[in-house]
């Protein structure tokens, strides 16, 4: 299998995170498709409330991963004050990678290895975990499944269905009272469970501790740093274009970024990172030098719902990740066009 850059196991531990952080749970039944879907206003509203809920609520409390019969989980906390961000998401598993945001500067950190990885990312792209926009609406439809309980709260459980095949469903347990969402099902086309986020304990309200994050964000004496440069950036002006967009899906940014010499590549290689959006999920395209030493033979894998495509383009090496279907990682590849 060919070895991922360094640069992009950071940035795929935290999308697995973001979206795919689950506890053991018993079998549940597929979706029920039989209610009418919502009116848009009204799924809107919903969306809405689930969106402000995470920017606003504070809460910390334990995920627990699975995916692919892989088990892991994580500490994690929000704290804000309207105009103060803060975020916390410590793994307690394997290489226990921590995480620590405030506002848009966001340190990585792999205690094992003393390296420390520091960035300042778009505010759009810069939450640790999944942000559900209203505009999802637009692409897939609401239906409300009945009520349930996660780690003790009573929740509305959602299923957002696609309007297409591009995308896959999501299935939601929100919070009765505050709209925070406890758990998140990403279901594949036979309606199986692909991974599954849930809170096994949370704590919803409680007090701000951005100490708790700033103090961790500082206690990196002895560490590695490394600040991968990057800057703002468009396709256009990179040389490349979208012959035709992916139904659905946005651009949301586009960063070139350098890459870790400590990977083999030359210290002045570097990346290109578009970032796609349909409100719900997201899928990145990146665009570094073809390497014939590191890129050997094109690559289609996935862990969970997230797919990864990997192949050659003329004389760059083109990664896509995001959990949607191979198929549609596929058409963001083919629709990728050099200009110059």
């Amino acid at each position: 299998m060919q070895r991922s850059p360094a640069w992009i196991l950071p940035w795929l531990l935290a999308l697995l995170l973001c979206v795919a952080l689950v506890g053991p749970t018993p079998a549940v039944a597929g979706p029920d498709k039989s209610k009418a879907p919502l009116p848009a206003a009204e799924a809107r509203q919903w969306l809405a409330r689930i969106h402000a809920a995470a920017h606003e609520r504070n809460y910390q409390g334990t995920l627990v991963f699975s995916a692919d019969g892989e088990l892991s989980s994580a500490r994690v906390a929000h704290f804000g004050d309207g105009k103060q961000s803060y975020e916390r998401v410590e793994v307690l598993d394997g290489r226990m990678q921590q995480i620590y945001r405030h506002n848009d500067s966001v340190y990585t950190i792999w205690p094992g290895s003393r390296l420390v990885v520091v960035e300042e990312r778009d505010s759009r792209q810069a939450s640790l975990r999944q942000v559900l926009e209203p505009r999802a609406e637009e692409h897939y439809e609401l239906r409300e499944q009945g009520t349930d309980h996660v780690a003790g709260r009573e929740v509305q459980v959602l299923l957002l269905s696609p309007r297409d095949e591009y995308r896959f469903a999501q299935r939601l347990w929100v919070d009765s009272r505050t709209g925070l969402m406890l758990r998140a099902d990403v279901l594949g086309p036979k309606q199986q469970v692909l991974e599954s986020t849930a809170f096994s304990q949370v704590e919803i309200g409680v007090k701000s501790q951005p100490q708790s994050v700033l103090r961790s964000m500082k206690q990196v004496d002895g560490f590695r740093l490394v600040r991968p440069a990057q800057q703002g950036t468009q396709l256009e002006s990179e040389g490349w274009a979208l012959k035709s967009l992916v139904p659905g899906f946005r651009l949301s940014s586009c960063i070139r970024r350098a890459l870790d010499p400590a990977d083999g590549s030359a210290a002045s290689a570097s990346v290109m990172q578009a970032v796609f959006s349909d409100g719900l999920t997201h899928v990145s395209v990146f665009v570094e030098p073809l390497d014939p030493e590191r890129h050997k033979q094109p690559l289609i894998t996935h862990v969970g719902a997230t797919h990864t495509l990997m192949q050659a383009h003329g004389d760059a090496w083109v990664t896509v990740v995001g959990d949607v279907p191979a198929s549609t990682l596929k058409l963001f590849f083919q629709a990728l066009d050099r200009r110059n």
